[in-house]
Formats: C-alpha cells, structure tokens, sequence
C-alpha cells in the first residue's frame, strides 16, 4: 500500500488533491503556447501541479521539459542544465542526445554522464562556457528543435527566481526576454519557491519579464476540499478520523498543502484505530520536532529588534507598527528603524506582506514562535 500522505516532494495522483481550475487554466495555457508565470507563498503545490499537467497534457507533438535551476548561481550554470535539460526531454535514446546536441549547438562538448544517485541514471554534460558558447543560441534552442521536429515545446522552469540572484542579473533578463518573446514554437511556465523574488521579477513595470505570460497566484486549498481527502486517506490506512479533528490539522497549519499533508500524517501515525485528541497533539509535537532545529537556525542570527517585530506579529498586530504602544510595549527601536526590519525580515522570508499587512510566512513557526520565544 502507498503512504497515505506525501509531503516534502512533489506529489501525484491520489495524493494530488483538488487545483481542478488551475489544472484546467495550465494545461490549456500549454496546449495554446501561452506563458505561465507561478507564484505563490513556499509549501502550495507548485511544483505538483506543473508535472500533474505535464502527465495530462504531454505527447508525441507537445513535449513538455521540465528542469529546476536551484542550484544554478551563474548565468553558464543556468545555460548548461536549460540546453541540457532540453536536449534530454526531446531525444528519445541516449545516442540521439549527443547528435542532437552537435546538431543544434556550436562550440559545446556532449557526452553521457552515469549517475551514481539511484534515482538517475545518467545526465547529459555538454561543456557550456563563456569562451565558446553562444547564449543567444542556447536560449533559442528549444524553438529551433520544435520548427526542426515540426512540434510544439514547454519548458518549465523551477525557482526560476535564481535568475534574479545571479550576477548582473538585469542584463541576462533581459537577454532572456530578447530571445523568448519572438518564440512561435515555444511557450514557457516559470515558478519559484521564493515569492518576494518572484514578485519582484514579474509585477515590476522595469523588470524585463513584467508581462511576460498569464499570472497565477496560487491559493491555498480551502478546508471543505482538503477535510474529505483527510478522512478518505484516513480509511485507506484503515483508520478513522472525524471531519471537526481533520479539520483542525488544517486550520492548524493555515491550509498550506505540504504541512497538511505533514501533519495528517503524523498523526495518522499516533492513531490505533480512531483518531483523537491525544493522537492529533502527539501528531503536532512530531512534526514541530521535525522542523525545529531548522527554526532554531533561523532564528540564530537575528537581532533582538527583529525578534520583537516577529513578536509583535504574533501578539495581533500587522499595521502601524510605529505606533508608540506598539514599539514600547516590543522595543523595536526608532520609528525610522521600522522599514530596514520590514525589508530584512521579509527579504529572509520570515514574514511577507498582504492587503491586510505583515503575517508569518510559515504556520508552523508561528505555533513554535509563541510556545518558546514570546
């Protein structure tokens, strides 16, 4: 039997549950050409629901390429794992990937690494570099394969927002946007796991890639979705769980999709038969120990004036925070002090901003925050 719950990985199938709309919305958008663009806070299910649509909508003339470049810190980096990672998806065996690789590319060196990890088998190396590699045609790659092959072509981009943190980062977006908005042939789904740096990249009106394809913000699933998943996953394991606790471990964690997951499972764990309340508090202190001493790391470095504004958060408030009871009752130094710790704290994710002002980023942090720091 598989886990009941998935989390800390993409999932799919039974365990991907409700985005009937954003499913529909994407794979139309890949079916037409259309550009996504994906954003949303950390733990929604992005990266679920671009390779949910990927098994949909994928065939023998629409070739979806897939690729994360999280670990990508220079412009060659990203270049070498695009074309790479394109030369891959659209070859068939793995001779075929070298030819196509000297058939599309000047100036690279293609050879078949074999992985030692078990879940790859080998990788392809192609020697992208500064001294012999043309950008421009790297980047038009995918457009030329699809006019060649006479198909059409998605590449989807994960953290997509490294590209921001690279070196003169505004002149490769905009050596990026050069080449891809004159694709026919090609459409692009980008998303990211850093939504300051996402929003920074796509709302701008300077920013090269302001309006670069349709927007999504992905919601959280609400809880009448989420509570018939957790019962049903419930009754696979062969056990039970009311749909007031269910929804609990939702409301729990604010509905984020990962930490639901989480949580149901952990408590799934602590559950004989039935699930109760005894199980669902040893679930919640099973998965705070799992994420605490990343929490302890985090909060390390901080200054004591950033601890308060954290504390200040968490007591209620979200404005006005230069107030005068609101910084002497937290200490949180000048009124001129206030938008350096806005920016830091958002910056280093640990709070974003929203209509209604400043909130946590991370639910469970927030329930650890104000058990051990207030």
């Amino acid at each position: 039997m598989s886990k009941p719950f998935i989390y800390g990985m993409s999932v799919e199938g039974e365990h991907f549950t409700d985005r009937e709309l954003e499913t529909k919305r994407l794979q139309l958008n890949f079916e037409n050409g259309v550009n996504s663009i994906i954003i949303s806070p950390r733990r929604m299910g992005k990266t679920s629901l671009v390779k949910k649509v990927k098994a949909l909508t994928e065939s023998p003339k629409l070739k979806i390429v897939y690729m994360d470049i999280y670990k990508c810190r220079t412009e060659y980096e990203f270049y070498e794992k695009y074309a790479s990672a394109i030369i891959q998806a659209t070859a068939t065996k793995m001779e075929r990937m070298v030819e196509n690789a000297k058939e599309f590319l000047m100036g690279v060196s293609p050879k078949i690494v074999f992985s030692p990890e078990p879940t790859t088998e080998f990788s392809l190396s192609l020697g992208v570099n500064p001294q012999t590699s043309n950008c421009e045609e790297i980047l038009d790659l995918p457009e030329r394969i699809a006019r060649k092959r006479g198909i059409q072509i998605v590449v989807c981009i994960d953290e997509f927002q490294q590209i921001g943190e690279m070196p003169d980062s505004l002149a490769l977006q905009k050596t990026i946007r050069s080449i891809w908005q004159h694709h026919q042939h090609t459409s692009y789904c980008l998303f990211g796991s850093k939504q300051h740096l996402m929003s920074q990249l796509f709302y701008s009106r300077k920013m090269p890639f302001y309006q670069f394809g349709d927007m999504f913000f992905l919601r959280k699933i609400p809880s009448e979705k989420w509570i018939p998943f957790i019962v049903s996953r419930f009754e696979v394991a062969g056990k039970t769980i009311s749909t007031d606790l269910a929804g609990r471990i939702c409301s729990t964690v604010e509905n984020y999709s990962s930490y639901v997951q989480q949580l149901a499972w952990n408590v799934l764990t602590a559950t004989t038969k039935e699930a109760d309340e005894q199980a669902f508090q040893d679930g919640l202190n099973a998965t705070l120990a799992q994420v605490v001493p990343l929490f302890v790391e985090q909060t390390s470095n901080l200054s004591s004036f950033q601890l308060n504004f954290i504390r200040a958060i968490c007591a209620g408030y979200h404005n006005d925070f230069g107030k005068r009871e609101v910084t002497s009752r937290f200490n949180l130094g000048t009124r001129s002090n206030l938008p350096k710790l806005k920016k830091t704290l958002i910056e280093r994710e640990f709070i974003e901003e929203t209509e209604s002002g400043l909130f946590l980023s991370d639910p469970l942090f927030v329930v650890w925050f104000k058990n051990n720091m207030m």
